[in-house]
């Protein structure tokens, strides 16, 4: 018998990962590049943003990732078009910048290829007023 439908998960947030094949150049894009904070390196490589952990998981040898895979890590910024600019003097491509509703955005690869984001709101209060909301909902 199924619990009933108003009966609540129990769930928390543990952690947002990506895997990748070369963990050192990994480490490095995301600590040497990005400036992450690398917290722990064991058999997964740690880092904290803004108290969200974000962790590199290797991929065995001959592993293939499974699924499509259509999530991506997304980082807000403050102005777009500077941190464009600060990320192609550091080697990394990315690209154009996208027009949407709420704000814009652009998108890069880090040495694995998985696709990360970059995303201006169109109004600094937005995301505040996203996440009271949500807030204020749940």
């Amino acid at each position: 018998m199924l619990p009933s439908s108003s009966s609540k998960l129990k769930l928390s947030f543990d952690t947002v990962f990506y895997y990748v094949t070369d963990m050192e150049a990994s480490i490095a894009f995301y600590r040497d590049t990005l400036g992450l904070q690398l917290v722990s390196h064991d058999y997964v490589a740690r880092f904290d943003l803004d108290g969200v952990l974000i962790e590199l998981v290797r991929l065995p040898p001959g592993s293939v990732v499974p699924g499509n895979g259509n999530a991506r890590l997304c980082f807000s910024v403050e102005n777009l078009q500077e941190t464009l600019e600060q990320m192609h003097a550091r080697g990394i491509a990315t690209s154009d910048i996208k027009n949407k509703k709420g704000g814009k955005l652009a998108y890069f690869r880090d040495p694995d290829g998985n696709e990360l984001c970059l995303w201006e709101y169109a109004e600094p209060e937005d995301a505040r007023e996203i996440v009271k909301s949500a807030v204020l909902r749940g």
